[in-house]
Formats: C-alpha cells, sequence, structure tokens
C-alpha cells in the first residue's frame, strides 16, 4: 500500500461519529443537524429537466476538456460576474466538483522529489481536502492561522522565509470555510508578489462565493489578478462548483480557470486520472451556469435565515454574521475553557442538535495552539423554520450552564 496514506488523519465527520458514541440524546427533541455543510434547498426544476434530456450523451465516452458549450458557459459566467475574459480552449476545465479538483490538482503541481520535501501551504482552520492533497501528494503541509481580531483574515506575515522558498502550493479558501471571512485585494497583492518571488501555485478555492450578506459579491481570486494586471494568471488557479450555487451537490459539477500552463499540465493529468464530466451532468451544467434568477433565489434565502438566526445566537456565543458562506463560526462560553467537543458532545445530548467542533476543523500550530479550539461550526443548510427551532435550543443550553460533563 502507499505508505502516504498512513499519514491522513480521520475526516471531521468520522471524529464527530465518534465523539457521539454511546449517547443517546433526548427523545423530546427531533433530531437537527447543523453538522454537515450540505445543501438542503431544493434543486431548481430547470437543471433536473436539463439532466434528464441530457440522458443521450450516456451512449458516448465524454472528452476530458469537456464541449465548447461547456466551457463557453463557464467563461461567459466568468464574464458577468468579474468581468473577466478567458479564452474557453485554453484558461478553463470542467471537473467533477471543485473537492475532487482540489485533490487532483495538488498532485499535478506538487513535485515531490525535491530535498527537501516541498511545502503546501493551507489555511488554519481549513477544509481538510487539502491537506490529504498536500500529503499524498509527497509535500509537507504548513498551516497558517487565521486571526480572530481581523474577521479571521489568514495571517500570510507570520509563514517564515525558508518556508516560502519551499513552497510550490498555496490552497486559498475565499469566502472561506468555516470562518466566512473573504481575502481583500491587499492580502492578494501580497499573496501574488510571494508567488511571483518563490514560484509556487495558488489555488483559489471559491465554493462559496455565491452565498454573501453584503450589497458587494465577494472579490474572486481571478478578479483581483485582473485589477492588478496580471491578466495572464500566471500560476494562479481558481476553482469553483454548483454545488452551493445550485443546490446541486449530488450533481459534482464545477471548474477550474486561470494560468494557461497550468491547465494544460492539468489537462494531461485528468486524461489518465479518468475524470471527465459526464454529457448527462454538463448538459445540466450549461443551463445552471446559464441562469442567474435561481441563484439570487437561493441568496435571498440564506439571508433571511442568518438574519433570523445570528441574533438569537449573539447574546449567548461569541458569533457574528459572516462575510459569506452559510457557516456561523462561533465561540464557546468562557464557562466550557474552551472545550469544543465537551460542548458539542453535551449539545446533542440534552437538546439532540449537532455542531461540529472547531478544532477538528484545524490542526496545531507551531506555538501548539489549534485555532479551532472553542470554537464551533454551524451549517445553516436546513430550512429557516428548522434553524431558527436549533439556535433556541443552543439559546436554552448555553443559559443551563455546563451541566453534566
Amino acid at each position: 500500500m502507499n505508505p502516504l496514506l498512513s499519514k491522513l488523519q480521520p475526516y471531521p465527520f468520522e471524529r464527530l461519529r465518534r465523539l457521539f458514541e454511546g449517547v443517546a440524546p433526548s427523545p423530546g427533541f427531533a433530531p437537527i443537524s447543523l453538522g454537515i455543510g450540505e445543501p438542503k434547498h431544493a434543486t431548481p426544476d430547470f437543471i433536473k429537466d436539463a439532466l434528464a434530456a441530457g440522458m443521450d450523451s450516456l451512449a458516448a465516452y465524454p472528452a476530458t476538456a469537456g464541449s465548447l458549450p461547456l466551457r463557453t458557459a463557464f467563461t461567459d459566467w466568468l464574464q458577468r460576474r468579474y468581468g473577466l475574459k478567458l479564452d474557453p480552449a485554453r484558461q478553463v476545465l470542467p471537473v467533477n466538483g471543485s473537492r475532487e479538483a482540489l485533490f487532483s490538482l495538488a498532485q499535478t503541481v506538487v513535485d515531490g522529489r525535491r530535498s527537501p520535501a516541498p511545502v503546501v501551504v493551507s489555511p488554519n482552520p481549513f477544509y481538510q481536502i487539502y491537506e490529504g492533497a498536500a500529503l499524498l501528494s509527497g509535500a509537507e503541509p504548513y498551516y497558517v492561522p487565521s486571526v480572530p481580531a481581523r474577521n479571521f483574515a489568514v495571517d500570510w506575515d507570520s509563514v517564515p522565509e525558508a518556508i516560502w522558498a519551499r513552497t510550490q502550493l498555496v490552497f486559498v479558501c475565499s469566502p472561506g470555510n468555516p470562518t466566512g471571512a473573504v481575502m481583500p485585494l491587499d492580502e492578494w497583492k501580497k499573496l501574488f508578489a510571494l508567488s511571483d518571488r518563490h514560484g509556487f501555485v495558488i489555488a483559489a478555492d471559491e465554493c462559496y462565493s455565491e452565498i454573501y450578506f453584503r450589497d458587494e459579491p465577494p472579490l474572486g481570486g481571478l478578479e483581483a489578478a485582473e485589477k492588478l494586471g496580471r491578466s495572464d494568471f500566471r500560476n494562479l488557479i481558481a476553482l469553483t462548483s454548483l454545488s452551493k450555487r445550485s443546490n446541486v451537490p449530488g450533481l459534482r459539477s464545477g471548474f477550474v480557470a486561470g494560468d494557461a500552463a497550468i491547465i494544460k499540465s492539468f489537462q494531461l493529468y485528468r486524461t489518465y486520472h479518468g475524470s471527465a464530466m459526464s454529457g448527462t451532468v454538463a448538459a445540466a451544467s450549461i443551463a445552471a451556469w446559464g441562469d442567474e434568477a435561481h441563484v439570487v433565489e437561493n441568496r435571498a434565502k440564506y439571508r433571511a435565515k442568518f438574519a433570523a438566526v445570528t441574533p438569537l445566537l449573539e447574546p449567548v456565543l461569541d458569533v457574528r454574521l459572516p462575510d459569506a458562506s452559510f457557516y456561523l463560526w462561533a465561540g464557546v462560553p468562557e464557562v466550557w475553557a474552551g472545550d469544543d467537543e465537551a460542548f458539542a458532545r453535551a449539545l446533542y445530548a440534552q437538546y439532540n442538535v449537532t455542531v461540529l467542533p472547531g478544532s477538528y476543523l484545524a490542526r496545531e500550530t507551531t506555538h501548539g495552539a489549534n485555532p479551532g479550539r472553542g470554537r464551533i461550526r454551524m451549517a445553516l443548510v436546513a430550512e429557516t423554520a428548522e434553524c431558527v427551532e436549533a439556535a433556541e435550543r443552543i439559546v436554552r443550553f448555553v443559559q443551563s450552564g455546563p451541566q453534566g460533563r
């Protein structure tokens, strides 16, 4: 077996399952899960209709590069959303969801033969695929903490120069999971300068870009590059998907865009990887990327939901409305002494509400601190009434104190 597999850590939801082993939640409360970031809003009918209409394509093998109409749907959306003009033949590729692409991009980019071992830089807390992709590419992960006092901005300045010199890939998640923070233009400028100096690739994970709460949509990585005169998008790849935007997590559809040279190598890797998008999925994807009305409606639902839930939780938890995404990243009360696991376990036992301990989404830094410790992630993906009910239970739970610890 590949010895690198032994370096992989259990996925957060496996750890959560173990945490809840032996716990019988109160039978007086119906279960409500805020633990998994899986969209629960209904998939629009027109997407399902397009999927059904594309069934004839099952009789043919799909091309790794996708069809020109599919790639043009990507570039047309990038034009409308960010004002960008990309070549559909050279600067975009279909992928089977951003998760698959994040992992395989690292296998394409990282040269694990380097000595000393190459480094892949990740925000901390983070989406665990970043870590797994780094480890299985033969690289060492380096975790850069997010700073609560700066709205959970990633502290790029804390990375030693010796680490940057070994870095081959940097994962950026904006809007962030789990914090919802959006990276501003000056931070992009800083990261681009570091990339130019050290030659590393930037992978911009933007799957939450269409769920936001301000009037202005979140800045994208390609958009930032264009604003800074980097219209060739050198050493930059943006990744996005339809899962959150269009409520189709089961479709496994997204695309990557950016540096044409990286796209060319990524396409070669994917040809052997066997990850071409089905023509049936492509038909539904073209329809989804071409429509914004359902996205506006979806965003309005999240805005209403967060407007109802956040004020309920603010008096009892260290929490505020994020910039974007569908998570609340909340600090547990001081009486819990930073024990996010105990908080989550007791909440589940007493009120049958599932939240994810923040420490499961982060790693200890070189100073021995886990930036997720003492926090919980709540995914407000269910309908508003259920999320409000969960918030009301959490309020009662906090007000009752840490009983039965």
